[in-house]
This record gives C-alpha cells, sequence and structure tokens, in this order.
C-alpha cells in the first residue's frame, strides 16, 4: 500500500515542480487532492446506476439540441458560400462553451430559478392539482420568454416573406443576395439564442442527475453530435427550399413552448419532438414523391 501511494506521487510529480515560493509539503497536498478527485470520478462511474444516467441525459441533450442545430443551420445557409461552415463551428463552439461555463457555475444558474416578480395571479387548478399558469417569474422564466418572442417574431418575419416572394432583405431571405447579412450580425443572433437553449439544457441536466461529470460528459457528446450533423442538415435544407419553411414553423412552434415554458405552462417536450419527427417524415415523403415525379418527366 505505502509502494502504490509513493508510486502515485511520483508519477503525478514527474516533469512537475513546485511554483516558486511554494513549499514542498503543499505542492504534496495539492498532488493528493488530484489524486482524490480522480478516484472519486472513477467511483462515481463504477456504479450501473450512473451509466443508466448519462445515456439518458446524452438523449435528452442531443434531442434539445436539435432545436438550436436548426436555427444556426438556417442562420448559416444565409451567409455565403465560404463563410457557412466557419459559422456553423463557430455557434456550435459557443454553444459548448455557454454549457460548460453555466455547469461551472451550477449553483449561480439554479438561483435562476428562484422567483423575482410575483404578479399574484394563477390559473385554475389542473388535473394534478398544479396551477395551469403562473405570474410568478424566476430570471429563466423571463430568459426563456425573451427568447421565446425573438423565434415568434423572426419566425413569422420570415414565414411572411417567404410567402410574399419579394426581396426583404432578413436574416432568412435568400432572395435578397446576401448584401443585407454580415458574419457579425449572424454570430451575434446564433449567440443569442444559444444562450437560451443552453440555459434550457443545463437545467434539464440538473433535474436528470447529480453528478457534475456526468453532465459534463453528457453536454460534450451532445455539442459533438451536433457538429457532426450541422453540415449535412444545412446542406440538406439548402438542396430543398420547401423545408426552410418546414423548418421556421418548428422554430414557431419551439419560440411559443418557450413562452409557455416562462408562463408556468409546461408542454411535454415528447409531444412536441413527436410532432416535428412526424412532420418531417411527411416532408420526406413528399421530397421523394416530387423526385419520383421529375425523374419520370426526364425519362420521356
Amino acid at each position: 500500500m505505502l509502494w502504490s501511494f509513493r508510486s502515485i506521487l511520483f508519477h503525478l510529480r514527474i516533469g512537475r515542480r513546485p511554483p516558486p515560493g511554494s513549499s514542498s509539503h503543499t505542492f504534496v497536498r495539492s498532488s493528493l487532492q488530484e489524486v482524490f478527485a480522480v478516484t472519486e470520478i472513477f467511483a462515481i462511474f463504477a456504479d450501473p446506476a450512473v451509466w443508466a444516467a448519462l445515456f439518458a441525459l446524452v438523449v435528452m441533450e442531443v434531442v434539445l439540441g436539435i432545436d438550436n442545430l436548426i436555427f444556426i443551420s438556417i442562420l448559416s445557409n444565409r451567409l455565403p458560400p465560404e463563410q457557412q461552415a466557419k459559422a456553423r463551428k463557430l455557434g456550435i463552439g459557443l454553444a459548448l462553451g455557454l454549457r460548460l461555463a453555466l455547469l461551472s457555475g451550477i449553483a449561480w444558474l439554479v438561483g435562476l430559478t428562484a422567483p423575482i416578480i410575483d404578479l399574484g395571479i394563477t390559473g385554475a387548478p389542473g388535473s394534478h392539482g398544479e396551477p395551469t399558469f403562473e405570474t410568478a417569474f424566476s430570471w429563466r422564466d423571463i430568459i426563456l420568454i425573451a427568447g421565446g418572442l425573438f423565434l415568434v417574431w423572426k419566425a413569422t418575419k420570415e414565414i411572411h416573406h417567404n410567402l410574399d416572394g419579394e426581396e426583404s432583405g432578413e436574416l432568412l431571405d435568400k432572395k435578397s443576395g446576401g448584401k443585407a447579412v454580415s458574419f457579425g450580425s449572424v454570430i451575434v443572433q446564433i449567440l443569442l439564442l444559444d444562450m437560451v437553449f443552453s440555459i434550457d439544457s443545463i437545467l434539464t441536466a440538473v433535474g436528470m442527475t447529480d453528478d457534475l461529470p456526468v453532465m459534463v460528459i453528457a453536454v460534450i457528446v451532445a455539442v459533438t453530435v451536433m457538429l457532426l450533423a450541422a453540415d449535412p442538415l444545412a446542406n440538406f435544407i439548402a438542396r430543398n427550399p420547401t423545408v426552410v419553411m418546414l423548418a421556421l414553423g418548428f422554430l414557431l412552434m419551439i419560440g411559443a413552448v418557450l413562452i409557455a415554458d416562462g408562463f408556468g405552462v409546461h408542454v411535454p417536450k415528447g409531444y412536441i419532438y413527436a410532432a416535428m419527427a412526424f412532420s418531417a417524415f411527411v416532408e420526406m415523403l413528399n421530397i421523394a414523391s416530387r423526385r419520383r415525379r421529375v425523374a419520370a418527366k426526364g425519362t420521356h
């Protein structure tokens, strides 16, 4: 046991010297703290229940990241081709940075759920006895409502311009030739929505597990999946203009759900993503049908 202890300390000290002005005792104590921290992490992952929680949290984080990814893909497609991949990578990198920063200040983040404004208005009791809506707002509620309003405003405006078929100069209007859009404006809007989605994502993670290493790993895996899926999704949207309208409809629905969540009306996310998946499936059938008709015309 003594040899194992000395071996650990020896490996910790390889290539490292005590900082100037610090004693060997302080250096050894810091090395021991590192050993105990690593041992604690290994002990956490020795529990099968932790692996089950990690898998569930990774799946949940990936699903929650779909909203973020759709918004990033649509915005980046509005930029010149040589800047699109850079904007997507930067946007997803900002999403990862914000999530990890929020995890590092998790105590502060949890404090965002404490009510700061109470208008004293509540809805009628629901089926489980809780009010159908509330007006006791926390910082989290205010952020969700603001983000939801931004999504509803942006999606509604772009749907209107797509239906008009006129040049609008708006961010998502591809007919304006890209003159009205700068790389900076796209990144700023991505950053604002990253903040909203990141807070929602991390608060979900906090509700599913108490182990910080599990949260960090789940966030990194989910953002890595987003990074791998970003280019294929954006290219697919660019090749199929009708998907843009469907994606804008998704953003409109997501914005409405964020606003409802801010008012204490919690819509089960399973229903939302099931509806999105069904809509996407129907659109895939439409795309396949159009391609077959085009191919049939080409053979005649």
